[in-house]
């Protein structure tokens, strides 16, 4: 397949993942929104690694890292979303106004 066509369904996801980042108040639509733009940031890293040099892993062993670093992110956001909704009683972003005086 060509190169553009990984591209765009990058930039959908990228788009997708942006739109729910922004609209979103729930935070675990929030914490999934964030796993799409990694998803399209993976994508486009592989498209590129073997659009460029098919020989070399360098794009494989970035999207290795980034998904060790996304499933770290997961879990701690969602810790700390189970530990604020055990407080409040909600996963509303426009109520977690804990560390304000």
């Amino acid at each position: 397949m060509q190169l553009r066509y990984f591209l765009l369904l990058a930039a959908a996801l990228f788009c997708i993942g942006i739109y729910g980042l922004i609209t979103s108040r729930n935070a675990v639509r929030v914490l999934m929104s964030i796993e799409l733009l990694l998803n399209a940031v993976n994508l486009n890293l592989m498209a590129f690694s073997n659009y460029l040099d098919s020989t070399l892993i360098k794009g494989q062993v970035f999207t290795v890292f980034v998904i060790t670093v996304a499933a770290a992110e997961a879990a701690v956001g969602l810790a700390i979303v189970l530990a604020i909704y055990r407080n409040r009683d909600t996963v509303d972003m426009e109520q977690f106004n804990l560390l304000k005086w």
